[in-house]
């Protein structure tokens, strides 16, 4: 039976017990995982080794922030020099679309660093009501630094670290032909030249580039334990803790008086910018909410751990599973020339091994359905390598992104559309989205899949494709992966 290659333990032969108790994940070598490195769990720590990354970075903006008062604007040469960062991508983990090389941080990021340890963040380093210094404060000003730009950031403070303890793994598990020297630009920055080093290691090759392995405890998935939605949605929770009685006083009058006339009425954009106003009036209700979540910061590595452990669940074992179940149960990875019949048979695969060998307990996290789209296109790219065909996930064309464009040549080529089910823009996606993909893809041919998991969603798709016309076509490709109406594949009689 074919062995197909998707993890790190895969790909050098590595028992993946051995990078658990290593204390690392075992990353996908296909896509990255949806994880990311916190800044403060690196902060709440008790490993010194992690503490020295969290104090080297709040160091380094400092550094910044005294450049920044001495500078009128943001020179080219000081931008490139000092704010500008790549993104990690050795890690595989974050938030590609395929693969694992992601939008980087681009200019944006620097130029707002800047901008902030000029204004709203310029008592930063002097804070009087939290504990420490948090470089998380910038994507609560900002919404446009979330967690990727910020997860960026603290992996390149954290990259030296990483190196180390790749190398280490290298050094005590690997076979000298599965690494090779690698010099690394931008390791540490040198204090005295204050200038950024490379520095020569030995480490894991893949396809021509080192692998980085991340330990488990600096990792969290969906956001940041500080972050901007939480500070919103906490600003009543907060309010009780300030200490200065007339910010107190206004912030509990701002909820009680102005967002009820219009609760029922306000989107939650409307209620966000609400908030964003009377923090940027008020700003030191930053540093309110940083000390809450400061006061409740046990909090952030239990819940980092659980959701460590339900990207493991989905994203390792449960795809190990499932890549299984394909090779052993169908033809998912022979090779179909055809792209548009290759990409529909493998999902008429990924169909029957979801309904009827039990697949569908793959697709539940805690007892619970997958929540995200993201996450089903994910799972799909993992369980589709190994194909000679071109798979390029969320190709935008000038339209807008489609999940996945199969092609072999610009005319064998056809697009697959993942959705669940309980998705509320489902019908406007049925009726539109695909269409225009095609035009945009000078394709003719696309595929639908849609999951659901209870009977409820089942006839609010049946409805939807009943009033679209749509019952019919044979390229929307509906699965049930309920676990309230199947037989135990093992009891099913053939």
């Amino acid at each position: 039976m074919e062995n197909i290659k998707v993890y790190f333990s895969d790909f050098f032969e590595v028992n993946e017990d051995v990078i658990d108790e290593y204390g690392a994940v075992n990353i996908s070598l296909i896509n990255d995982l949806p994880l990311f490195i916190d800044p403060f769990l690196l902060f709440n720590s008790e490993n010194p080794d992690f503490q020295a990354i969290h104090k080297e970075m709040i160091d380094y903006l400092l550094f910044l922030q005294m450049k920044s008062e001495q500078m009128p604007k943001l020179d080219p040469g000081m931008k490139k020099a000092w704010f500008s960062f790549s993104e990690v991508k050795q890690t595989w983990l974050g938030f590609s679309l395929s693969g694992n090389a992601g939008c980087g941080m681009g200019n944006d990021f620097a130029n707002n660093l800047f901008e902030g340890l000029n204004s709203i963040f310029k008592d930063f380093g002097k804070e009087k009501i939290t504990k420490s210094h948090h470089m998380e404060k910038l994507c609560l000003i900002s919404s446009h630094v979330g967690r990727d730009k910020i997860s960026d950031f603290t992996t390149n403070f954290a990259k030296q670290y990483l190196l180390e303890y790749t190398q280490e793994f290298a050094r005590t598990y690997l076979e000298a032909e599965q690494c090779k020297e690698f010099v690394v630009g931008k390791v540490c920055f040198n204090w005295v030249t204050r200038s950024w080093m490379a520095k020569k290691y030995y480490l894991p090759c893949y396809d021509g580039d080192y692998v980085l392995l991340t330990p488990k405890a600096i990792l969290t998935r969906d956001d940041t334990f500080i972050n901007r939605t939480d500070m919103i949605r906490n600003l009543q929770e907060i309010a009780p803790s300030i200490s200065d009685d007339a910010l107190r006083f206004e912030l509990e009058t701002y909820f009680r008086d102005v967002l009820p006339k219009k609760k029922e009425e306000m989107s939650q954009t409307e209620k966000a910018d609400a908030a964003t106003r009377i923090i940027k009036h008020h700003p030191e209700l930053i540093d309110y909410y940083v000390k809450y979540k400061e006061d409740n910061q046990d909090d952030a590595t239990s819940i980092s751990k659980e959701k460590v452990k339900e990207v493991e669940l989905l994203f390792n074992h449960q795809i190990s599973q499932l890549i299984t179940l394909l090779n052993e149960k169908s033809g998912f990875y022979h090779i179909i020339p055809d792209a548009h019949a290759e990409a529909r048979q493998r999902v008429e695969f990924l169909r029957h091994v979801i309904e009827d060998q039990d697949g569908y307990k793959l697709f539940y996290a805690n007892g619970k359905p997958i929540k995200r789209e993201a996450d089903l296109q994910v799972i799909y790219r993992l369980v589709w390598y190994g194909s000679p065909l071109d798979v390029n996930r969320e190709v935008n064309n000038g339209r807008g992104p489609v999940d996945y464009k199969v092609s072999y040549g610009k005319k064998n080529a056809t697009l697959v559309e993942f959705k669940l089910a309980s998705n509320s823009k489902l019908k406007q996606n049925l009726a539109k989205q695909v269409e225009i993909y095609k035009v945009a893809s000078e394709t003719e041919r696309a595929i639908k899949v849609i999951l659901y998991f209870s009977e409820k969603e089942y006839e609010k798709l049946c409805t939807i494709l009943n009033n679209l016309g749509l019952v019919e076509c044979d390229d929307i490709i509906l699965i049930d992966a309920r676990d309230d109406n199947k037989e135990s594949a093992s009891n099913v009689k053939m």
